[in-house]
């Protein structure tokens, strides 16, 4: 990513590094979270039992609450400002980590994650706002790269986090140490209210579109999650199936008639905004089913440690954080069509080389090579996938393109780690994690053919020169932080 600009700016004030250090830090954590946790899962289990259903329920419940609502969460820092909607998420997010530190139940876990993704759901598109709003030309792009790369960072040190607290204290530590950087910025928050704008009463709040949304994708996950225990012939599993599916066809009839939509359907009218958004949905969905499979094999069936399982799996993201500009400044020379294209395609192929797992475990022969093949791919899509995205829309509408594409990156990982369940099976075995890597690699496929046959690229004109720096290749956006 870069950190300077081949062009000389002005000086940031002192209110604009607060801004930024408040944004990244209060997104740091939040992203952060959708990490930490997937190595501590088994350790998880063996403390509070529940088996692989709790374990799913676990991530997916925070992954519902925050992808369910971090749309509507950029309605509610429009209507009270951005300070205070980052004040109220990084207190709430400060409590709830304490509830699930403490959580003596599998249950109780669960729905303090379900709560800690509620407050991390107004924590990341207010902090994008407030850089938006208190930047403004090339340093603007500069102050999101820079935003972007540090959260970007989170999934770096997520695992490590995560396995070393494991391995050494408790999986609790992963949710208490949250505190710390709360209450670290919490007074440089403070000082932040006077720059927010005065309320603007005009606009409405789309309460009833996120109740949809909520309901429309929390049924179907309680379904895929639960059908494993109860079987699909339970009206456990099929009511909840049904009335989701009811209220998500619900959520997009409600959506297009609204006035002032939290989901604005007419940005996927936009070709590249509307395929793009497709090809994160696969992309994403194969990146979290991949990873929550492994990381989970790695320990209960590899016998690896929770911090040695962390460390497997960092090297697609480091390849990641060390050529994704690269990529994306061949991308703005050529376009991104055909690197979208290429890069799920070797994503997916380093997932089907782990295909060669035996027992006993050698990772540095049936693991290794195919993450490393993996992070090239993800290096080569990353960048692209974020510039054809928000390249799509009009700059005016830059935060609600960013907002929707997290949103689907999010409920990606919702869904596919909700099918979990039904492509491993109820006990984790070598077959089923086969199983996962093959639809693993048939999500990536999607992606790939999503991207060849929708993408179009830029004018030659109109795209970026190579080397030049922009918010895209910046590694910016939602890609950025999600790997």
């Amino acid at each position: 990513m870069h950190m300077t600009d081949s062009v000389a700016l002005p000086p940031s004030t002192p209110l604009q590094k607060r801004v930024l250090v408040v944004a990244i830090v209060a997104s740091f954590i939040a992203i952060l979270d959708g990490f930490v946790v997937n190595l501590a899962l088994p350790a998880i289990g063996r403390e509070l039992g529940g088996g692989l259903a709790i374990q799913q329920w676990v991530v997916d419940a925070y992954l519902l609450t925050l992808g369910a609502l971090i749309l509507v969460a950029g309605s509610l820092s429009d209507h009270f400002g951005r300070a205070r909607i980052l004040k109220w998420g990084l207190a709430g997010f400060a409590v709830t980590s304490v509830m699930c530190g403490l959580a003596w139940t599998g249950e109780i876990l669960v729905v303090s994650r379900a709560l800690q993704g509620i407050a991390g759901a107004l924590l990341v598109p207010s902090s994008l706002a407030m850089i938006i709003t208190s930047f403004s030309g090339p340093a603007q792009s500069k102050a999101i790269g820079q935003w972007s790369g540090w959260t970007s960072a989170a999934a770096i040190v997520g695992p490590l986090i995560g396995g070393v607290a494991v391995d050494l204290l408790s999986w609790r530590v992963i949710f208490f140490i949250n505190v710390i950087p709360a209450v670290a910025i919490w007074p440089m928050l403070a000082g932040l209210r006077s720059s927010d704008a005065a309320r603007d009463r005009s606009k409405r709040i789309d309460y009833p579109g996120a109740v949809l949304a909520m309901v429309g994708l929390g049924g179907p996950v309680y379904a895929f999650i639960e059908q494993g225990r109860m079987g699909w012939s339970s009206a456990q599993v099929w009511v909840p199936l049904v009335v989701g599916v009811v209220a998500m066809v619900l959520f997009l009839w409600h959506e297009a008639r609204t006035a002032e939509p939290m989901l604005p359907l007419r940005l996927f009218t936009i070709r590249n905004f509307g395929w793009g958004n497709i090809a994160t949905l696969a992309i994403y969905a194969g990146i979290s089913l991949g990873f929550f499979v492994l990381g989970i094999y790695l320990q209960q069936v590899g016998g690896m440690g929770a911090t040695l399982a962390g460390m497997a799996l960092l090297p697609g993201t480091v390849i990641l954080m060390l050529s994704a500009s690269y990529f994306g400044g061949l991308a703005g020379k050529y376009g991104p069509r055909w690197f979208m294209t290429v890069g799920p395609l070797l994503c997916g192929a380093g997932f089907l080389m782990s295909l060669s797992v035996q027992e006993p475990l050698n990772y540095w022969t049936q693991v290794l090579p195919g993450q490393i093949v993996f992070g090239i791919g993800l290096a080569t899509l990353v960048a692209p996938l974020t510039a054809a995205i928000l390249g799509a829309v009009p700059p005016e509408e830059a935060g609600i393109g960013s907002a929707v594409n997290n949103a689907v990156a999010r409920i990606a990982g919702l869904i596919s780690i909700a099918f979990a369940g039904v492509i491993v099976g109820p006990v984790f075995t070598r077959q089923g994690l086969y199983n996962a890597l093959v639809v693993t690699a048939g999500l990536f496929l999607i992606g790939a053919v999503a991207s060849a046959v929708g993408i179009r690229n830029p004018p030659r004109e109109a795209a970026a020169p190579v080397g030049e720096p922009d918010a895209a290749s910046d590694d910016g956006g939602p890609a950025g932080q999600r790997s």
